[in-house]
């Protein structure tokens, strides 16, 4: 399966699809994430996934070299040098990363988070990061795609997803992703307030009548506490989940394939 994991920036993207990778690293032989922003060295606290700082060095390294790391390292997360590694270099090495995952023969699940920076819609897709997200399935590989610009992230990345978890946007900036949805696209703004009887029955919230569209929960200090996104997949399982009941036991710190499956919502 390869999972599109979109939503604006403040939504709690990164904390949800920690809880993702959290629930299925054990599912398969390998988990390499791709850690742009280096948010999820919680995994790494809680023995989940071996960690590597990739800097100038690592740069350096062939696709046999990762090709040596990724196998003596099978669960880990690939935390980008954000003083030494520039976003074109990031890309770089994305790519030979994405070659040498490409050639391993296991069931695996990669993670490329801030996923427009290595795929953008303005340069020419590099070829093992259109076959990782192409191919990839029939490898036993599953891929996750996290992030907040649906406008700037190569289209062949959006419509190579058989699954959607997409959160709030303000605005426009679903956009590319209306063709993917069968319900209103207006629903995952949060000023909007869609006519109940327009919606599914499974996509309307939960213990309110309106606003209809997806909320953040914040509580007495204002802090947000949850926040509400909508996964639906092309076998048609559409649902309305809330990451304030989401179990986790990783703490997150921000910024043919097999299938990926729900983290525990209570």
């Amino acid at each position: 399966m390869n999972l599109g994991f979109i939503a604006q920036s403040g939504w709690g993207k990164g904390y949800h699809a920690q809880s993702w990778m959290e629930s299925n690293a054990r599912e398969y032989e390998a988990m390499v994430v791709l850690d742009y922003c280096a948010e999820y060295r919680g995994l790494v606290k809680e023995g989940i996934a071996d960690h590597l700082i990739v800097g100038p060095v690592e740069a350096e390294w062939s696709v046999q070299d990762w090709m040596a790391v990724l196998r003596a390292n099978p669960h880990i997360v690939l935390e980008r040098h954000k003083a030494k590694i520039g976003t074109d270099r990031w890309r770089e090495i994305a790519t030979r990363i994405a070659s040498a995952l490409r050639r391993l023969d296991r069931d695996q699940i990669v993670v490329v988070d801030e996923a427009h920076f290595v795929a953008p819609q303005q340069e020419k897709l590099p070829k093992p990061i259109k076959e990782l997200a192409t191919t990839g399935r029939g490898a036993g590989t599953s891929t996750m795609w996290v992030t907040q610009r649906t406008a700037e992230i190569d289209k062949t990345i959006l419509t190579q997803c058989q699954a959607r978890m997409i959160g709030g946007f303000d605005g426009g900036e679903i956009g590319p992703l209306e063709k993917a949805i069968s319900y209103p696209a207006e629903l995952h703004n949060p000023a909007e307030n869609p006519d109940p009887d327009r919606l599914p029955d499974e996509l309307l919230p939960d213990g309110r009548e309106r606003p209809t569209s997806l909320q953040k929960h914040k509580n007495d200090d204002g802090q947000t506490v949850g926040s509400e996104w909508i996964y639906s997949d092309d076998d048609g399982d559409r649902r309305r989940v809330d990451t304030g009941g989401v179990k986790m036991s990783s703490t997150h710190y921000g910024s043919e394939g097999n299938d990926l499956n729900p983290p525990e919502y209570a």
